[in-house]
């Protein structure tokens, strides 16, 4: 990673930070989710996987830390995983599809908290179910982000290409 690429990350690890603060009104619409697909999908994998725990701990910090966190650093960081993977192998993927996955990633999201919050709740079902509305929130604010956000990204990332990384 080249101080350019960190610097990139760090910007958007606090536009993250911000929206999830600002949006934290709205229960599990916030764009971390997407700028984590969006910043996985063009900076690659291990981009997006420093930026989920960057986000995840900054955040948390102001909205409250608990054993979630563990969990919510595991979710993003697969989702954004994924998406550099995505990325990687399918650099020209319809912004619909994108958004599709941001949907998807916002359903795998409140899974995987389910799953793991599963020892405390003592009751996956009553759990997961009760959390699915939320979920769908996530599921459809990550497919706004995403097409809101995406445009305007691209372009700060293809900036990004055409200046730091050799032809």
């Amino acid at each position: 990673m080249n101080t350019y690429k960190i610097t990139l990350i760090a910007l958007l690890a606090s536009l993250a930070v911000v929206g999830r603060y600002v949006f934290a009104f709205l229960p599990n619409v916030q764009p971390v989710t997407a700028i984590i697909i969006i910043a996985g999908f063009w900076l690659g994998p291990l981009a997006a996987v420093v930026l989920a725990v960057l986000v995840t701990f900054l955040s948390n910090i102001m909205l409250g830390m608990g054993i979630w966190t563990i969990w919510q650093v595991a979710a993003w960081a697969v989702i954004g995983l994924a998406s550099g993977l995505i990325g990687k192998y399918w650099s020209n993927i319809p912004l619909l599809l994108l958004a599709a996955f941001g949907a998807l990633s916002g359903i795998f999201y409140g899974l995987v908290l389910s799953v793991t919050m599963y020892s405390f709740a003592g009751s996956f079902w009553g759990y997961y179910l009760a959390g699915l509305p939320f979920d769908l929130y996530h599921a459809a604010g990550n497919a706004v982000f995403i097409t809101m956000l995406y445009p305007v990204f691209s372009r700060l990332f293809q900036r990004y290409y055409n200046q730091w990384i050799p032809a």
